[in-house]
Order: structure tokens, then C-alpha cells, then sequence
């Protein structure tokens, strides 16, 4: 049979309100389309969020009322913008008191990172680790008591943490929380998500995911190209990974495992990868790679133990300087990086392509023969329309994004917050 029950329209989308659950599913749903307006459009009066979302009046009234009780929205200055009669008042997103957690471990750091509602950072530090020395239950120790020094900074900044997203060098299972393969720190079929919420047992939902996929999320989020609904992010740290965003959305892949571009097949046999394969684009372009033709074994660059951004600072003041070799180094990198790249443009045909991680932070020295080897190896003309810019995250986009992704709760659904 046909239902013939009522149809309410709630802003721009239908929906069918079959009972009182329903509409309280439609309530929730409401607020967090006016949540979201405010963090994607900046202040709002009622009266323009109501023109603008489609929602009438008196409903916006009665949401906005909700969100200031449960402390996401705070009212402003008067918003006299276009008006007619009496202007409102400006609504802004507030949310001091709740929080996400990010953190992220490669192969010789950890870092954590703690954003307001409002991507306001409440926390953030980063230890070096040697994980692959560590092995997983001593990383996750790690990584834990990481963890516990972000939560009593959020304690004290009177936020609630709402969530934590886990950034992992390699292939994760989402749904299981499994690490399937990350070859850079020698884990393989490590139940991460089961050893953190042993160790963490008041902290939930801990969520697992790739480093590079949460990156490319904290550069759609926060970056200087946030927004941008199609577009390619690359990260270099010791391995090589890729994001891709499409029509906004990040591109998982048919079993969520996508983005593994450090693994194209670019190089010389003779250039072996950390997975055990020869040939990976990762082994000619990663920072081993750089640090390899750049430096000599005894050199303390190319110490593990040593802080990471305190050793790409002694390679760009090497580059600075003029030293051949650290420039004939970058130059070599910033070739093999424009031949992967082109593959990517070709094939995702993006509005821009960043370059994350230590490629953003000598990007000047590698800018030049990158973009040279675009134009040579992509097919349409004018790099296809795409643009390439240097991530303004550093290596922080990872943590942005999972603290973003653990906030996505209360946008889905403010009343999660009381």
C-alpha cells in the first residue's frame, strides 16, 4: 500500500515524519543543518539563516534557542546587513565546551592535537617515538598516555571531548579498528582500536583511519583551500600517501582502502620499498629517499631519534646556503614527485593539488622542477586547470583532521551535547 501519511517539509529537503520518533529525528536533523550553516557560512542572524537554509522563522527561532541552551551558539552584535525593520542579532558558533582529539604515530613521532567546535586549537604536542623499535603495545602505551595529557588539557580549558580519531601509516579497517599492513613501522593485523579502548576505557567513539585520508580531510576542513570540492592532497613523510577529495567527499574506495599512491609502481627496480616491493614511488620521494641523496649514514639528519622538523630545518638551511648536493637532492625529488603527480591529474583531473608534509616544507626548493614535470607529463593543457599550492598545516593536517571528524558527532546531532 501507498502511505498516505503527511509530508512536512523541513528547510530544503523533504522529509517524511512518520511519529514522534521521526520527528525528533527530523528535530535533530535541523539542528545540526543550522549548526552547520554557521560553521560553513560565518554569523548569521536568525532571519538570514532562515532565508538561507529554507527553514521557516519560527522554526530557526526555536533551534537557535536550543543551541544557545546547549552552548554551541552564542549571540552577537546587531546584524544590520540588508535588513528590513528591526534587526536581529548575530548568531555565531560557539562550542567552547566540547572538543575533538586527533592523534597520529609514524615511524619516529607522535602527536596530539585538541580543536574546540568553534577549530580553535586547545592542545597540541608532539613527542618523538620510534614505533617500529616500540612494536604496537609499547606504542600504544605511548600513544595512550599521549591521549590522557590531551584530555586533562581539555579538562582545563572546560571542553568535553566528544570523540578521537587515530591516524595510522598504513591500510586500516575502519569498522574493526584493525591495522592491516602498515610496512613503514613493521605492524601488521594489529587490533589498534581494541588495544586503545583497553587503555582508554572512558574515552569514546575512538575511531582508526589512514594518516593521508585525515589529512586530505583537515585540508577540506581547514586548509588554505578549504572547500574546494575537487582536489588532491599528497603527504611525504617517510612513506607517501594521497587523499582525494571528488565533489567533496573523500574517495574511500570499494573495501576503504584507497589513497596507497606512495605504492605506484614509478621507480627503478633496484630501488627497494619499506613494503618489500621494488619500484614504489614512495622508495624515490620519500623523506628516506631525500635524506639518502642529501646526506651521508653518520649524518644527523638522518637520525630517527632526533625531532623531524628540527631535521628538514637543517636541510633547508643547507638548501638556503647553496650546498650542491642537499640542492641536486631536491631536485631529483621534486622531479620524481612531478612524475607521480601528473599520473594523479591526469586521472582525477582536481581543481588543486597539495603538497602536505615535508613537501610543503621545503616546497619552495621543489616547486620548480615539480611543476616543470607537470608540464611536461599532463595531458590536457594547463595542468588540466588544476592549481598546486603548499599545505599551511604542516605536519598537523592529520591530527586536524581526525579532531574534525570526531566534532562531525555534533554537527550530525547536537543534542549529543547536554
Amino acid at each position: 500500500m501507498f502511505d498516505t501519511r503527511p509530508l512536512y517539509l523541513t528547510g530544503p529537503r523533504a522529509t517524511l515524519v512518520r511519529g514522534p520518533a521521526d520527528q525528533a529525528a527530523v528535530r535533530r536533523s535541523n539542528l545540526g543543518l543550522v549548526l552547520r550553516h554557521l560553521r560553513d557560512s560565518g554569523p548569521r542572524s536568525r532571519a538570514r539563516i532562515a532565508q538561507e537554509t529554507g527553514l521557516n522563522k519560527a522554526t530557526v527561532s526555536s533551534l537557535v534557542a536550543e543551541l544557545v541552551q546547549r552552548g554551541l551558539v552564542s549571540e552577537g552584535t546587531v546584524d544590520r546587513a540588508g535588513s528590513v525593520g528591526r534587526p536581529g542579532l548575530t548568531l555565531h558558533l560557539d562550542g567552547r565546551g566540547v572538543c575533538g582529539i586527533g592523534v597520529e604515530f609514524n615511524v619516529d613521532y607522535a602527536v596530539a592535537l585538541v580543536l574546540d567546535l568553534r577549530s580553535e586549537v586547545l592542545f597540541e604536542h608532539r613527542i618523538a617515538l620510534n614505533v617500529p623499535a616500540l612494536g604496537p603495545e609499547r606504542t600504544l602505551d605511548a600513544v595512550a598516555g599521549l591521549v590522557r595529557e590531551a584530555l586533562a588539557a581539555a579538562e582545563a580549558h572546560g571542553a568535553r571531548p566528544v570523540g578521537l580519531t587515530v591516524a595510522v601509516p598504513g591500510l586500516v579497517d575502519g569498522v574493526e579498528g584493525v591495522v592491516t599492513v602498515a610496512p613503514n613501522i613493521g605492524w601488521q593485523d594489529v587490533p589498534a582500536l581494541a588495544g586503545l579502548e583497553k587503555r582508554l576505557p572512558d574515552v569514546t567513539p575512538i575511531h582508526i583511519d589512514n594518516d593521508a585520508n585525515l589529512s586530505a580531510i583537515g585540508e577540506w576542513a581547514m586548509g588554505a583551500e578549504a572547500r574546494t570540492p575537487d582536489m588532491v592532497y599528497l603527504t611525504g613523510e617517510v612513506g607517501v600517501g594521497g587523499g582525494v577529495i571528488v565533489a567533496g567527499q573523500l574517495l574511500r574506495g570499494a573495501s576503504g582502502l584507497s589513497g596507497e599512491v606512495g605504492h605506484m609502481p614509478l621507480a627503478g627496480q633496484d630501488h627497494l620499498c619499506g613494503c618489500g616491493r621494488r619500484g614504489c614511488w614512495e622508495a624515490v620521494v620519500g623523506l628516506g629517499a631525500l635524506l639518502r641523496v642529501a646526506a651521508d649514514d653518520d649524518d644527523p639528519v638522518r637520525d630517527p631519534g632526533r625531532d623531524l622538523e628540527t631535521r628538514l630545518a637543517e636541510i633547508e638551511r643547507r638548501a638556503e646556503a647553496g650546498e650542491r648536493r642537499t640542492l641536486a637532492a631536491l631536485e631529483q625529488i621534486g622531479t620524481m614527485l612531478g612524475t607521480g603527480a601528473a599520473l594523479l591529474i591526469n586521472v582525477f583531473n582536481p581543481r588543486v593539488l597539495v603538497l602536505g608534509g615535508y613537501f610543503a616544507l621545503l616546497g619552495r626548493f621543489l616547486l620548480d622542477p615539480f611543476t616543470t614535470e607537470l608540464r611536461a607529463r599532463v595531458f590536457a593543457p594547463e595542468l588540466a586547470g588544476a592549481r598546486v599550492v603548499l599545505s599551511t598545516l604542516g605536519f598537523t593536517a592529520a591530527v586536524r583532521g581526525g579532531a574534525h571528524v570526531a566534532l562531525e558527532s555534533v554537527f550530525d546531532d547536537p543534542t549529543v551535547v547536554a
